[in-house]
């Protein structure tokens, strides 16, 4: 039975379109997106969610309809989800993250360990940069029993990308439900404050901002580094992430911007990380969304206490809801402190009998 699924839902934007491929791959459900991207001024496929939707297709052996520059519906018929080496290559500076998500909930169920080269944007606009994905997200991921690794081997920025990561994906028999409901004490704050083609103090600066602004908050343990790459852009950032001593972690980012002074990036990025965590949440606003898929499709009751419920947690939670059939409780509003919780469906990995492979 084809799943109708209606583009324009919540935020409306391509993100509904790599979620709603990669629940169609993991459960092997055949979906129609209609009115995709309606609300954005340039609607339709542009050519980071061609690729998404592409690297979707070659993993799970998928059929496509509509799948075009400009296209408003799309048609995703899954198939059998394999393993190996796949190569991507978005061809502008398209966020490699945002492509990596989309994979990540199919290759959980592959027969074996997947790997993935990316190449495009590795720390972008409105996207979760590669350093919080290898610090938060992954680390998160654990708690279901799903491992994976993440090499930055050259970062990638707008306009002209170029940027390069390598993934290893180790599937699972199935993913264990997680409850992350508590957050505790922080145990360390780490981050890396990275640059290209700008003079090294730039990343210094950002650095010694957010240091200064975590310690007069109260943290001694904080550690930031600098980093200098040879990227095709210039370019610039900082990400930052709070260890729990439960080993949760919490993260925050932010892009160096022209005309804004390194101290201001750092400093904001630092008062970002320390509004998550005073929330008392161990999972911030930027992780709840990407946890969703992985509650629905896991085995049992999974619960997290997210430190602000967005536009994107909610779209999410309506996708995985219409495409899998589960429900999900919430216990908080938009743009406050949530608690959500969902009985998962308990998918198995048949390809590997009951045994976790490890690689």
């Amino acid at each position: 039975m084809m799943i109708e699924i209606d583009g324009s839902i919540g935020e409306g934007g391509g993100s509904v379109v790599r979620v709603a491929v990669a629940l169609s791959a993991a459960s092997g459900k055949p979906i129609r997106i209609f009115n995709i991207r309606a609300k954005r001024p340039k609607p339709g496929l542009q050519y980071q969610h061609l690729n998404a939707v592409k690297a979707v297709a070659n993993l799970s052996n998928a059929s496509i309809e509509g799948l075009e520059l400009g296209s408003t519906e799309l048609v995703f018929h899954p198939g059998r989800i394999s393993a190996g080496k796949f190569r991507i290559d978005i061809g502008t500076a398209g966020s490699t993250m945002l492509v990596l998500q989309a994979l990540m909930p199919v290759a959980a169920f592959a027969p074996a360990p997947v790997e993935f080269e990316i190449r495009g944007g590795t720390d972008n606009p409105l996207a979760p940069p590669v350093d919080y994905v290898k610090n938060v997200t992954l680390r998160a991921l654990e708690k279901f029993g799903y491992r994976a690794e993440l090499q930055c081997v050259k970062r990638g920025y707008y306009p002209r990308g170029g940027g390069i990561v390598f993934a290893r994906l180790n599937p699972v028999d199935h993913l264990a439900s997680i409850n992350l409901a508590k957050g505790g004490d922080i145990s360390k704050i780490e981050g890396i404050a990275h640059i290209s083609q700008l003079p090294d103090h730039v990343a210094r600066r950002m650095a010694h901002s957010a240091t200064r602004e975590l310690i007069s908050a109260g943290f001694s343990k904080v550690h930031i580094r600098s980093e200098r790459s040879d990227s095709l852009s210039v370019g610039g950032g900082i990400t930052l992430w709070a260890i729990f001593e439960s080993g949760d972690a919490v993260g925050a980012s932010r892009l160096a911007k022209r005309g804004v002074p390194a101290e201001q990036i750092g400093r904001e990025a630092a008062r970002d990380l320390i509004s998550q965590f005073r929330t008392g949440a161990p999972v911030d606003k930027y992780l709840a969304d990407q946890l969703i898929p992985y509650m629905a499709l896991a085995t049992g009751k999974s619960t997290i206490y997210c430190s602000e419920m967005t536009l994107h947690t909610v779209t999410n939670i309506a996708l995985v809801e219409r495409i899998l059939g589960v429900k999900f409780r919430i216990d908080g509003e938009l743009g406050k402190p949530a608690v959500i919780q969902v009985e998962g469906l308990g998918k198995s990995n048949p390809s590997l009998n009951g045994k976790r492979e490890t690689g």
